[in-house]
């Protein structure tokens, strides 16, 4: 098979994260974790498929070596895609036209995988000499909560993790982390004709949005990575009250942050407590990612022709760097294509992919 007809392959197997509303009954990554384990068992490798949720599996190999005790590199792309929901063509006709494949996932990130997959088929008999040990591994959930990253971090140890996504064959050493933050404010209902004797939980809310915007945006803006830039802060969802003639009792807000590397943002929590008493926070998210760039892997991947680069998006990479193992994301294919209503890789850009990891597995032989 050529890369563009693997590629073609999994983009007709649907595995829509089912987080949200995935516009499609086919979700889950089952059906497409069973075809890579064939895959890869047919390739050489030992392949076994670890449940992560309930009817949702990583697909876990690696090939033969001919001695213990190598270092572990592995190969880590996502199998979920996000929703198809408003797709303007066939979400998983995986069609080739006009020098192109088109299909939901065709970019992010089942056309990295496939560049992977050739390569690693077609190196298959020198694998085993190699002084490093290659282990491949579909993750589930990326797209949402990154269950699959996170499971198979705590069950092994890696020396160094290449997350695939489309980065143009650039090396994402570094990434934005991202955080929601979730608020909530409380007040007392009661007829709004009299709203004194109330009090109004969306003015709370009114306040502590104030405060984002006046203090913690501008403190955002101080905060400089010389590769990704400054922190982002965004209040993306907001809803409050239960009808127009009554004072509202609760309030919620969403807030999207993007971190940079290092940064603290406890104190933002600390910060609107200390604004509008009785606020209530939470968050969750991603971290940011930072994998030193003189790394003897990353040199290697320049050598092959891939220069380091950083990216406002977060991916699984981070998650294995969390459990201190060098980490970047790289594969062929451009963001800019990714989650579209018409998702689609180029052939060109596939080919190139495919023939960049043959060339960086023989470069592990020098």
């Amino acid at each position: 098979m050529t890369v563009s007809e693997i590629a073609s392959e999994l983009v007709r197997i649907p595995s829509v994260n089912p987080d949200g509303d995935p516009g499609t009954p086919h979700t889950g990554e089952t059906a497409c974790a069973e075809w890579l384990a064939g895959f890869l068992a047919d390739a050489g490798a030992d392949s076994e498929l670890r449940e992560v949720l309930p009817g949702r599996p990583n697909v876990v190999a690696n090939f033969p070596t001919d001695r213990p005790g190598k270092p572990r590199i592995l190969f880590a792309p996502h199998t979920d895609t996000v929703s198809v929901t408003g797709m303007t063509i066939s979400p998983f006709g995986g069609d080739v036209r006009d020098g192109k494949l088109w299909g939901r996932g065709a970019t992010d990130t089942k056309g990295p995988m496939a560049a992977m997959l050739w390569a690693l088929r077609e190196a298959a008999p020198m694998l085993s000499t190699l002084p490093y040990e290659i282990w491949f591994a579909g993750l589930v959930g990326e797209e949402a909560g990154q269950h699959g990253a996170k499971a198979l971090a705590a069950q092994e140890a890696f020396d160094f993790v290449i997350a695939g996504e489309p980065t143009e064959l650039d090396v994402v050493h570094t990434h934005k982390g991202s955080a929601w933050l979730s608020l909530r404010t409380t007040g007392v209902a009661c007829h709004a004709s009299k709203p004194d004797a109330g009090e109004n939980a969306i003015y709370k809310m009114c306040a502590a949005i104030a405060c984002l915007r006046s203090e913690i945006i501008p403190s955002f803006d101080a905060l400089t990575n010389p590769d990704l830039g400054h922190s982002t802060l965004s209040v993306g969802i907001i809803s409050g009250g239960s009808k127009v003639n009554i004072v509202p009792d609760s309030c919620e807000a969403t807030v999207d942050i993007r971190t940079i590397p290092s940064q603290d943002i406890a104190p933002i929590s600390e910060i609107l407590r200390a604004r509008v008493p009785g606020i209530e926070t939470s968050v969750r998210g991603s971290a940011p990612l930072f994998t030193d760039p003189s790394h003897p892997i990353i040199r290697r991947l320049e050598s092959c022709g891939a220069k380091p680069v950083g990216a406002p998006w977060f991916c699984d990479a981070a998650i294995f760097a969390e459990h201190g193992c060098p980490a970047v994301a790289l594969g062929p294919g451009s963001i800019a294509q990714a989650h579209t209503c018409d998702e689609f890789i180029a052939i060109a850009d596939l080919d190139a992919g495919a023939r960049f990891f043959l060339a960086f597995l023989a470069a592990l032989s020098s």
